[in-house]
């Protein structure tokens, strides 16, 4: 556990994380592509699951195969397309939604 600026313990890990990187600019912005990446991977997994469906069940519907769907639910694969989430979204009968938040760090605390 780290210590917060007040002197009280955390185990929250953004906040760990958000300390460590400090004002380094590149390593932020390459924790944020990260974040977005597990974020957006994590976004794929609920919304299969919640479906009921098996990742090889959802890349039928997509036309694609398991492997494909295995990879976009990864937290390490940097490669999501809006056209890739637009499948997932026609193949789930969802619409996809996407929206632009303020930068700001202590908007998103």
């Amino acid at each position: 556990m780290r210590k917060t600026e007040k002197g009280q313990k955390t185990t929250d890990a953004v906040k760990i994380l958000d300390r460590m990187i400090g004002e380094d600019k590149e390593l932020r912005d390459q924790v944020d592509k990260a974040m977005i990446n597990a974020r957006v991977a994590q976004l794929i997994y609920e919304v299969r699951t919640k479906a009921g469906l098996t990742q090889k069940q959802l890349a039928q519907l997509m036309g694609t195969t398991q492997s494909v769907v295995a990879r976009l639910e990864d937290a390490d694969y940097a490669g999501h397309s809006l056209s890739m989430l637009q499948r997932i979204a026609a193949a789930l009968h969802k619409r996809l939604e996407i929206r632009f938040v303020p930068e700001s760090r202590k908007a998103a605390a």
